[in-house]
């Protein structure tokens, strides 16, 4: 099995079902939460937190971890036959396949779970990275305006703005990361982001 030759093959393969994507989902978030899956590893076991991280398993998890997502309407037995599809065809046991999905279903922030393997805290993490700073911002904007959301209702409290997805999500992140480099890698995204957050609210009051 050439699997870096199998890795590209399903970045190709990703890349076109999401690369149309305008609700912040897109192939580059996958990119930036695969990259940004490797950094955390590599911090992991150079501090010697993880040593028997399977990168492999944590590399097609984060390229797949985005694949049917159940905000576009797709539910779980959906997610898990198109990975399972995808993964048999590039000769994948049936084990490595029930892993896959169980991380890929087990990393959204609304379930509010933790994965159980390492490989899927990280993927975690670095899918939670890319809800921070200056992307996170843009996403959160990009998903409103997809939402037919308005950017911010002042009156409203029920969460029906984008700006209210902040303080129901956003600023709990960083306190909500399973690794040390996860973390490390959160604070100047999360202090960016609330400092945007302040100007904001500022400007908008005409201050």
């Amino acid at each position: 099995m050439n699997i870096e030759k199998i890795i590209t093959e399903i970045m190709e393969e990703v890349k076109e079902r999401l690369e149309k994507d305008s609700s912040g989902h897109d192939w580059y978030h996958t990119l930036r939460v695969y990259k940004n899956s490797l950094k955390i590893a590599g911090f992991e076991t150079e501090e010697g937190r993880e040593k028997d991280i399977d990168v492999i398993l944590l590399k097609i998890s984060a390229l797949l971890h985005d694949i049917a997502d159940h905000k576009f309407g797709y539910t779980d037995r959906d997610r898990n036959d198109l990975i399972e599809k995808i993964l048999l065809k590039h000769g994948f046991s049936q084990e490595f396949i029930d892993e896959t999905q169980k991380i890929v279903g087990s990393i959204s922030f609304s379930k509010g779970g933790i994965p159980e393997r390492y490989e899927g805290k990280i993927v975690q993490d670095a899918d939670r990275l890319d809800a921070l700073g200056a992307i996170g911002i843009a996403r959160t904007f990009a998903y409103g305006g997809h939402k037919g959301r308005a950017m911010y209702i002042p009156e409203n409290s029920d969460g029906s703005d984008s700006l209210y997805h902040f303080y129901e999500k956003l600023f709990l992140l960083k306190d909500l990361l399973n690794t040390e480099g996860g973390k490390k890698l959160a604070e100047e995204r999360d202090l960016f982001m609330r400092e945007f957050v302040e100007q904001f609210l500022k400007e908008w009051r005409g201050e």
